[in-house]
């Protein structure tokens, strides 16, 4: 059953309508469903689905060929094209005479084999396929070679494209739908040790518990998931190694550089060069306090963008050994499950309430329209002490802004909470209205709702709220 994508279905279908020539590019990483969504919208459409293989340029040309063949009732004894130019001209005269669609997954594959393939394609879009209405999808998992290769203004296909589609993981609430018969709290749970990859959570057994889908998929040495984010790793970069201790450095808790640097014992020089490479694979992310700057702040962290990886690197990467001694299940129940509310509690949640927050402003339902979101941290000059805001999204035009607090604990005194999130106001003074919102894991007591009826600025958000949408 496909779920979610909507958004880039509603894109796909929309150029469909449109009967001109169409280039869209689409990239992501490696499992996050791309292919998936590909095959969806190429459902009752006439189309030539070509995946590339990481071969030479000869296969790939001789297995396109064929594709080709098949779609148009030909003969394979005809023979494979000499070179991609004949195959694209053969596709563009056709073109000419129907409309149909060519979906080349893995574009890198054949591009990185030869170098002439985007200049050849540019030279027949340009003369050719442009007064056609053919349909072109050039898809790759390999993120920074279609930014740069593809999309990039160096690139002979620069400005051919009329749509590009950067497909991400599913947020919390896709990726719950695919999470049948689990409560809210054990959703939020996988949703934090898998993530939101489709493939990934295709792997979830809908009759073991949340416990024992973690032990079978991580802690075992047959498990779906235990050594895949280093095999990703290895597949993309030459020194894994530097780069494995790079994450697991920022997944036990180091987020500036100099920390990460001090935990690898390297310097900052060299550190640096393999942040950056995983900035551009998307495993890291840099994040700054709200309002800051980037080109200027000095406060910016580094983060692990995927939950799988994140978790990976926290539990099992220094777990491996055990994990293949046979004592997964044991390190499992001694090590993590024990410290799991304050990983979700850490990492996790938070991130679920900033995802609920932009889905609430996509459908209108906050006291006015967001335009930027994040966190704030930094000194508090009256308390004399650093503080934090979780959640922080403003429209600046009309000077409203909405903070909020996220709370992943079983007991809480929510009323004294509620009203240290109310006074931070004064720490973003620039605006006129205030607004603010609290996430807690357990119910609230009579006497924070009777703060909510008494303050029209605030709401109180459960955890079964966050999935009733």
């Amino acid at each position: 059953m496909f779920i979610g994508r909507t958004d880039e279905l509603k894109t796909l279908d929309k150029l469909y309508t449109k009967d001109k020539f169409q280039l869209v590019i689409m990239y992501g990483r490696r499992r996050i469903g791309k292919t998936t969504l590909i095959n969806e919208f190429l459902k009752n459409k006439k189309a030539i689905f070509f995946a590339a293989q990481e071969a030479n340029d000869y296969l790939n040309l001789e297995m396109f060929s064929d594709k080709l063949y098949d779609f148009f009732n030909m003969p394979k004894t005809t023979g494979s094209f000499k070179n991609w130019h004949d195959a694209f001209m053969f596709i563009a005269d056709k073109g000419k005479k129907e409309r149909f669609i060519l979906a080349i997954d893995e574009f890198p594959y054949i591009a990185e084999c030869n170098k002439s393939v985007k200049s050849i394609l540019q030279n027949i879009i340009d003369h050719e396929l442009k007064y056609t209405g053919l349909y072109i999808i050039l898809c790759g998992s390999q993120i920074s070679f279609m930014e740069n290769e593809v999309l990039g203004y160096k690139s002979p296909l620069f400005g051919r494209r009329t749509a590009q589609l950067k497909i991400d993981g599913f947020d919390y609430y896709n990726a719950s739908l695919m999470m049948k018969g689990f409560s809210n709290e054990d959703k939020v749970k996988l949703y934090g040790s898998i993530g939101g990859t489709p493939h990934y959570l295709s792997q979830i057994d809908y009759s073991l518990s949340f416990e024992d889908n973690i032990k079978e998929l991580f802690f075992n040495v047959s498990g779906y998931l235990y050594d895949e984010p280093i095999m990703l790793l290895q597949q993309e970069l030459r020194e894994p190694a530097m780069y494995n201790s790079v994450i697991s450095a920022i997944a036990s808790g180091a987020s500036r550089l100099n920390e990460i640097s001090t935990k690898i014992s390297e310097d900052t020089s060299k550190t640096i060069k393999y942040i950056n490479t995983l900035l551009n694979l998307r495993i890291l992310h840099k994040k700054y306090p709200f309002g800051d700057n980037p080109n200027k702040s000095r406060k910016g962290i580094y983060l692990i963008s995927d939950n799988c990886y994140r978790f990976w690197y926290k539990y099992i990467f220094f777990n491996r050994t055990g994990i293949e001694k046979g004592i997964g299940d044991e390190i499992a129940d001694s090590n993590v499950f024990p410290d799991i509310n304050n990983y979700i509690g850490k990492y996790v949640f938070e991130e679920i309430c900033r995802q609920y927050i932009v889905i609430l402003n996509i459908r209108n339902q906050l006291p006015f329209l967001a335009t930027d979101f994040g966190s704030w941290w930094g000194t508090d000059n009256i308390e004399k002490q650093q503080t934090d805001i979780d959640i922080v999204a403003d429209n600046k035009f009309e000077k409203s802004i909405l903070l909020g607090e996220c709370k992943w604990r079983n007991q809480i005194d929510d009323i004294m909470e509620i009203k240290k999130l109310m006074s931070k106001k004064y720490l973003l003074p620039q605006y006129e209205n205030y607004y603010f919102i609290f996430f807690s894991k357990v119910e609230y007591s009579a006497g924070a709702k009777q703060l909510e009826k008494e303050n029209t600025n605030l709401k109180l958000v459960t955890l079964d709220m966050i999935f009733d949408l």
